[in-house]
This record gives C-alpha cells, structure tokens and sequence, in this order.
C-alpha cells in the first residue's frame, strides 16, 4: 500500500519539477527582453536628447534606408516608439513578476512535497 501511494507524489514532484523548470526558462526569457527594451529606452532617450539639441537637416533610417525628415517627425517619431517600448517595458514588467510569484509558488510546493515524503 506505501508503494501504491509514493508514485501518485512522485508523479506530482515530477511534473512541479517540470513546471518550476518551464517558469524558470520563461524567466530567463522575459529577463533578456527587459534588457533589450531597457536598452532600447536608453537609446531613445539619447536620440531624444540629441534631436533636441539639432539644428539643420535630420535624417532617420527607414528600413535600412536613411532618409531626409523635419525634426519635428523625428522627434515625433521617438515620441510614439518610446511610447510603444513603454508599454512592453510595462507588460513584460508585470509578466516577469507573475513568473517570479509562480516560481515561489512551485518553489514552496516542491519543498513542501520533499518534506512530507521525507516524513518532516
């Protein structure tokens, strides 16, 4: 009968165990895109600066090709991207804090799990 009841637990510890490492990739994940997009804001915000500071003609690439524009497209331009990689810094903020509270969740449960079966 104690044999009938550990494999239903070690199924369970299984699949959390698979689970915590699917958050965990997921978090790694949603970490390399805030990097990116805090980079992207930083760059932003440096050609926001620059454009500001600009007198005479101003260029901006458009799909690899650099064309001519006034600074106020530009700095429209930087206005509406910048507003854009808010909202995803936004999103993936509020992503990376539910995986974090999911993999304490499993964390704990996996704990948990180990204990009972080492009868603590």
């Amino acid at each position: 009968m104690a044999t009938g009841e550990a494999q239903p637990q070690e199924n369970e510890l299984e699949k959390t165990l698979k689970e915590y490492q699917i958050v965990q990739e997921q978090l790694r994940s949603i970490a390399m895109q805030l990097e990116q997009l805090q980079g992207q804001k930083i760059d932003m915000e440096r050609a926001n600066e620059e454009l500001s500071k600009a007198d005479g003609k101003v260029y901006i690439s458009v799909g690899g090709v650099i064309v001519e524009t006034t600074k106020e497209k530009a700095l429209a331009d930087i206005k509406d991207r910048s507003e854009l990689n808010a909202v995803r810094l936004q999103n993936a903020n509020r992503s990376y804090t539910d995986l974090r509270n999911k993999e304490k969740t499993l964390n704990d449960k996996i704990t948990g799990m180990y204990r009972k079966s080492q009868g603590l």
